[in-house]
């Protein structure tokens, strides 16, 4: 299993990043990894909805997984379920409102998923999975450029 998280501080107000975050198809604009997201069913930007995204493989090819949304708190929260892919993810976004802007911590947990599983005994495979991870989460500061170079909503 690998954890990680980060946070950044935003100068935007929270509702404003909150909906940006909520709108998983926004996530090719501040994820390197991430090439294209679209909703495959439920409604948009609400609990339950599931998105498809395509996701930048080791070999260069589009891997497809899905991302569920499982809990939302507008301004303030924001966690999901990845549940297809090569690894077993959740994760979360936790806003909190400050004088000028808004503090984002964007906190991920993996698990390699089904038969990627017993890779898990392998050390030097939980470090790969850890650096990912760990990789993942920093992107959320190309989310603070992105939301900042914005004007403002």
């Amino acid at each position: 299993m690998a954890i990680a998280e980060h946070e950044v501080f935003i100068e935007r107000d929270a509702m404003a990043v909150y909906r940006f975050l909520l709108d998983a198809t926004n996530l090719p604009l501040w994820r390197d990894d991430v090439r294209s997201v679209k909703l495959a069913r439920g409604q948009a930007e609400t609990v339950g909805a599931v998105y498809r995204k395509m996701v930048a493989g080791r070999s260069g090819l589009s891997i497809p997984a899905e991302l569920e949304i499982t809990h939302a708190r507008p301004g303030a929260e924001i966690r999901f379920y990845i549940v297809s892919g090569p690894a077993t993810r959740w994760g979360g976004y936790y806003l909190s409102t400050e004088n000028a802007g808004t503090r984002v911590r964007f906190a991920l947990e993996a698990r390699r998923a089904g038969r990627f599983g017993f890779f898990d005994r392998f050390s030097f495979l939980n470090g790969m999975l850890q650096r990912r991870v760990s990789s993942d989460v920093a992107q959320l500061d190309r989310l603070k450029d992105v939301l900042e170079l914005e004007p403002a909503i």
